[in-house]
């Protein structure tokens, strides 16, 4: 068993290199978001540590620049993270019967996008130890370059660092764009979601609302609708 253990658990760190590649080229544009937000290098290592959700920390970081309260920042967390408690229930149904509760809770204390993706296709039960292996090189990867987006953005000039910050942009234009060009939904929601946010940025009636809350219900709203007006149906989520 023992063997066995440390065959999956060499195995999930030899698929987790190249998703550790991945984070710390993400996360350094994370990193200059989190600078452009007042933190420090140790606060936004800490962060990535505890949070690994690049839509998540983005949106946290955008709250804090905006000076958000820290119950806006909750909620919107939960918002933009929910996501993982689905990712979590789906794993645990990979999991064998006889699976321990404590490695049940460490392995959704800690999913990622990329990490169910690859625990998923592992063939018949999952061993919990093969995504810990996985985690053991992946999120460090991420949480360095957090830290050297910082630090970077600390030493670079101020005109570079904003040149920088668009990368960022870039990495949410290259995640939203090819789902776009094949749904038609998916792209008349990205759409909608540009033009309510203009729309509520700039009406009065809105303007006693922090940034941070704006967020949060344009989140929440233009998720409902699109949700109860195209569900997606059986045999496209089979797809």
């Amino acid at each position: 068993m023992e063997i066995n253990n440390k065959r999956w658990f060499k195995k999930g760190m030899r698929d987790g290199i190249p998703i550790s590649l991945g984070y710390f080229a993400v996360a350094f544009t994370l990193g200059i978001a989190a600078k452009n937000a007042g933190l420090s290098a140790f606060q936004a290592t800490i962060a990535s540590l505890l949070v690994n959700a690049s839509a998540g920390e983005f949106a946290g970081f955008t709250l804090i620049a905006a000076g958000a309260s820290y119950i806006e920042l909750a909620i919107m967390m939960v918002v933009a993270n929910a996501r993982y408690l689905l990712m979590s229930c789906a794993l645990s149904q990979k999991l064998s019967p006889e699976t321990k509760f404590k490695h049940r809770l460490f392995l959704g204390a800690d999913l990622t996008d990329e990490l169910f993706g690859i625990s998923m296709a592992v063939t018949n039960y999952l061993n919990p130890v093969y995504t810990y292996g996985a985690m053991l090189v992946s999120i460090p990867g991420w949480a360095t370059g957090t830290c050297l987006g910082v630090v970077m953005g600390n030493i670079l000039p101020a005109d570079v660092v904003s040149a920088l910050s668009v990368g960022l942009y870039g990495m949410f234009l290259a995640i939203i764009i090819p789902p776009a060009k094949k749904n038609k939904i998916i792209a008349g929601v990205v759409t909608a979601s540009m033009v309510l946010s203009y729309i509520v940025a700039k009406t009065p009636l809105f303007s006693g609302m922090s940034s941070g809350m704006q967020i949060i219900l344009l989140t929440v709203v233009i998720s409902s609708v699109a949700a109860l007006l195209f569900p997606v149906k059986e045999e496209e989520n089979a797809k």
